[in-house]
């Protein structure tokens, strides 16, 4: 038993050997660790350790190479607030889509991710609509895309074409006029409701700038800024198809620290209860008041020669005002006198803290 499993171990071995040597000039040689041959990787296993399996490069988790240089994108998750955004810009869609289109609109986001500008500009399927708009308020730029299985719906079904049947696609041309302006109407309901759906946070207006169809018109910025990207998915009974919004964080650097607090719902970050309550219990704290009659500096020498009878002269008599002095702050001015059997102050002037000071 033992000698047929060394004639199977001399056989294998005698295939690595033969496989390694193949190129010759004592490559396998080499590449021997410990007497055994190297392994030569095959074109899959290459791909992915690097992570560019073609497969999985739509995957949401990376692997390989490519998750270490993904990782140096800052992750929406940070923004706890643009997920409550984005959830309240499709309930607003449907609705005013809806009304938009005299029919059953139903809309969906698939995904939020983070991504490069660069590598959106290369992935975005032709042909289709690219809307470059600005944020106002924000003084920046985002990006609008409108795959081409929406821009037919929507043609179609503005246009009174049949239910049931596929929206038409002719490839090949350019877009007319038509299409041209309804697909302007669309962005337009969508940047209202983009508008509504960061009122509780900060005011903004969308605006829209301009149409393009070619990505490398419709750039905004540098290849290697990372943006914010909210795939939403637009269905009308037996058509629709891909709406893809695509923030900048240049874009949302204003409301960054808005973006970052935690939320309770959709109070965006406040709670009125523990506001009530917090306000309450402050009119109830315990503070320390300190009457100061008077002060004098003095030098560190002189203090370290004090000794037990020293006299320290002040400036105060019986008719000198009297700070009333809460930690570092002046609160009070007051008299000295004595009420019953204790010394009293009576305020006179209430100091008032100015702004800088």
């Amino acid at each position: 038993m033992s000698d047929q499993s060394q004639d199977d171990q001399a056989k294998l071995a005698a295939e690595w050997a033969s496989m390694a040597g193949a190129d010759g000039d004592g490559i396998a040689a080499d590449g021997d660790v410990g007497g055994a041959p190297a392994r030569v990787l095959n074109q899959n296993e290459i791909d992915s350790l690097l992570g560019f399996d073609d497969d999985r490069s739509r995957a949401a988790d990376n692997s390989g190479i490519r998750a270490i240089i993904d990782s140096a994108l800052v992750s929406y998750e940070r923004l706890p607030m643009l997920e409550v955004v984005f959830d309240r810009l499709v309930r607003m869609m449907s609705t005013s889509l809806r009304n938009f289109t005299s029919d059953n609109v139903e809309v969906s986001i698939d995904n939020i991710t983070s991504i490069r500008f660069g590598d959106y500009l290369n992935s975005i399927p032709l042909p289709a609509m690219l809307s470059v708009f600005k944020a106002d308020e924000w003084d920046n730029f985002g990006l609008l895309t409108v795959d081409s299985a929406l821009i037919y719906s929507i043609v179609d079904v503005l246009l009174g074409g049949r239910r049931g049947t596929a929206a038409m696609r002719i490839e090949g041309r350019p877009y007319t006029t038509i299409e041209r302006n309804l697909v302007e109407r669309l962005v337009a309901v969508v940047l209202s409701d983009l508008s509504g759906a960061f009122d509780p946070l900060s005011p903004v207006t969308f605006r829209f700038e301009r149409l393009e169809t070619n990505p490398r018109f419709a750039t905004i910025g540098r290849p290697a800024n990372a943006a914010v990207l909210a795939r939403l998915r637009v269905d009308m009974e037996d058509r629709g198809g891909r709406l893809e919004v695509l923030l900048p964080y240049a874009t949302l650097e204003p409301v960054r620290e808005i973006l970052l607090q935690g939320f309770l719902g959709e109070k965006f970050g406040r709670d009125s209860i523990w506001e009530a309550h917090l306000a309450g219990e402050l009119w109830f704290t315990n503070v320390a008041i300190q009457a100061v009659l008077d002060s004098s500096e003095t030098t560190l020498r002189e203090v370290l020669s004090w000794k037990v009878g020293t006299r320290i002269m002040l400036n105060a008599t019986p008719q000198s005002d009297v700070h009333l002095v809460c930690g570092d702050l002046d609160m009070f001015v007051g008299k000295m006198g004595r009420k019953g059997g204790n010394i009293a102050i009576r305020i006179n002037e209430k100091i008032e803290k100015t702004r800088g000071s």
